[in-house]
């Protein structure tokens, strides 16, 4: 029988921990028997020490079986993939990337969530859609997902509820940006799901959790190996977040540019390559493309006939929104109440953006939170972002700001320009996608 305080003592003193030690106190986060003086203790031992890959496998899995594991089998014929990112500015790929990988015939049970700090959740993105239910019940969600091929929702309380109170703990102990942990906490939460394999959008950047190459290839192998260990085949993309994702960060403009993107209207360069990347590695890794560049043509393909677009409004409509949204999102979206452009105060190339910096001037808006019971302003944000590397002249458009008031508009202008360059020459800039780890 084991103790708290000697799990504790076993890690604090750089030990490797058993089996039974780990289920222990995975069962202790779920039932109350470790307090929060004690996980805070635990998490501060693996902040310090770290974990072998043998304990973050059984850690991984413990944390998944203390709440509701979905099983697929003999309910949908075909290949169970997920994608997971970091979390970014601007970064709603999974809204493009889910009925993308449906149409070429995966199934696609995507588990999303809120925005914290600085980044943006795919949670509150969906929510600026009228109607849109990210709550519905494990069986809708699992029939919706069996129908059309995918399903978007927000995590439910049934999956992994260890990782809700540990990460909770974490978030106020300062051991947040433990490796181990965030891979537990990441894993444990998309395993859960019942996965076959899973891609990882590991970024990198003055936007990201990882800042360095280093750490972002480290997170990327912890997470790559612990997920094949624990039986689910897994690869990892590292991609740039040292400037927005795409043209928009927010939740409604967000929706605007996912609906643009889907449909054909507009497709920005840099999100378009993430896109692709990550669909072509779902494909090889669900044995639908033989190769990534098979992948890339398939999803293209799911692009060009506009069946993606299709399966895209078809899931809003599932899940509680309209039945015609692709040709209604203009006037269903809430709109900010002052819509005004940002300028270039003087000529040259934009050459550094502290991305950051932009995703705390969304949560300032209203469009983000600091703590999880804050409600979100769906309307505000940026849009029309021009990327780095663009040359501009004075007074040009670099951006646009929605805000509830004028007040908050110059605010958040003056906050844009801070953190966005423009000098005399242009400088290299950073690679979209800087490696894939299998």
């Amino acid at each position: 029988m084991y103790i708290p305080q000697d799990i504790i003592r076993t890690k604090r003193d750089n030990n490797t921990l058993s089996n039974e030690q780990i289920t222990h106190f995975v069962d202790g986060l779920v039932t109350g028997k470790f307090t929060d003086a004690q996980v805070g203790a635990m998490a501060m031992a693996i902040f310090q020490n770290g974990m072998e890959n043998e304990e973050k496998v059984a850690f991984t899995l413990a944390m998944m079986n203390s709440g509701t594991v979905l099983n697929w089998q003999n309910f949908i014929d075909g290949a169970i993939v997920d994608k997971h990112s970091t979390g970014g500015v601007g970064d709603k790929v999974s809204l493009m990337l889910a009925p993308i990988v449906a149409a070429c015939g995966a199934f696609v049970p995507m588990i999303s969530g809120r925005g914290l700090g600085h980044t943006g959740g795919t949670s509150d993105k969906l929510e600026s859609i009228p109607g849109f239910n990210i709550h519905p019940s494990l069986d809708h969600f699992k029939n919706t997902v069996k129908k059309i091929g995918t399903a978007i929702i927000s995590q439910t309380d049934d999956l992994a509820p260890a990782d809700k109170r540990l990460y909770s703990i974490r978030d106020v102990t300062g051991t947040v940006e433990s490796i181990p942990l965030i891979t537990a906490s990441i894993l444990s939460k998309k395993l859960a799901t019942g996965l076959d394999s899973l891609v990882m959008d590991v970024k990198i950047g003055n936007g990201a959790m990882m800042t360095s190459l280093e750490d972002a290839k480290a997170l990327a192998h912890s997470i790559v190996d612990v997920a094949n260990g624990a039986g689910v085949t897994t690869t990892a993309l590292i991609t740039d977040m040292n400037q927005v994702l795409g043209k928009t960060a927010g939740n409604a403009v967000e929706i605007v540019e996912t609906v643009d993107y889907l449909t054909g209207k507009c497709r920005e360069p840099r999100l378009h390559q993430v896109v692709m990347a990550l669909a072509a590695q779902m494909l090889v890794s669900a044995k639908i493309a033989r190769d990534p560049q098979h992948g890339r043509d398939l999803a293209q393909t799911a692009l060009d006939n506009g069946k993606a677009a299709e399966i895209f409004e078809q899931m809003i409509s599932e899940l509680g929104g309209s039945t015609n949204f692709l040709t209604s999102f203009e006037k269903e979206l809430v709109k900010a109440n002052v819509i005004k452009d940002i300028c270039a105060t003087h000529s040259g190339f934009i050459n550094c953006v502290q991305t950051r910096d932009i995703g705390m001037s969304v949560v300032a808006l209203g469009g983000g939170r600091l703590d999880h019971h804050q409600s979100v302003d769906h309307s505000v944000g940026f849009s029309d972002i021009l990327p780095k590397g663009c040359q501009v002249n004075a007074g040009d458009v670099i951006a646009k700001i929605h805000a509830k008031n004028e007040d908050d508009a110059d605010r958040a202008i003056a906050q844009y320009l801070a953190a966005t360059e423009i000098s005399e020459e242009i400088v290299e800039i950073e690679p979209v996608i800087y490696q894939t780890i299998v």
